[in-house]
């Protein structure tokens, strides 16, 4: 009896051996797969991570090249008023420098009449006193 009591122990213990090897090796088997998952988790942060980087510096390259074009549009405005400015002085001076002109042709032609009537007057007063002599 004591020989089937110890052929039963040693049953057992090697029940529990084989049992306890295997339940080690599948631990070790969960734990390396929770530590793969892990890494996954971690590798997907890091993409996500970057994604969100990206995108903001997009932005922020949308924000900038909006500006830049703001200003360029403010830029051209200012440009075009100014030219308008210069074309409607230069339309200004141009418009003086005509009447300038006109009224300088108007009084030399007065002029020019006052003289020969003056002339013609003066021939004919000139004309009728040596007549009345």
């Amino acid at each position: 009896m004591k020989k089937l009591l110890l052929n039963i122990a040693l049953v057992l213990a090697l029940v529990v051996s084989v049992s306890c090897r295997e339940t080690k090796e599948g631990a070790e088997a969960a734990a390396d797969s929770v530590e793969n998952a892990g890494d996954a988790v971690d590798a997907a942060a890091d993409t996500a991570s970057d994604a969100v980087n990206n995108a903001a510096d997009a932005a922020g390259d949308a924000v900038d090249a909006a500006g830049d074009a703001a200003s360029d549009a403010v830029d051209a405005v200012k440009e075009g008023a100014e030219d308008a400015a210069n074309e409607a002085k230069d339309a200004v001076n141009n418009a003086v420098d005509k009447a300038k002109d006109d009224a300088k042709d108007a009084v030399n032609d007065a002029v020019d009449k006052a003289k020969e009537d003056g002339k013609d007057a003066l021939n004919s007063a000139v004309d009728k006193v040596k007549k009345d002599n």
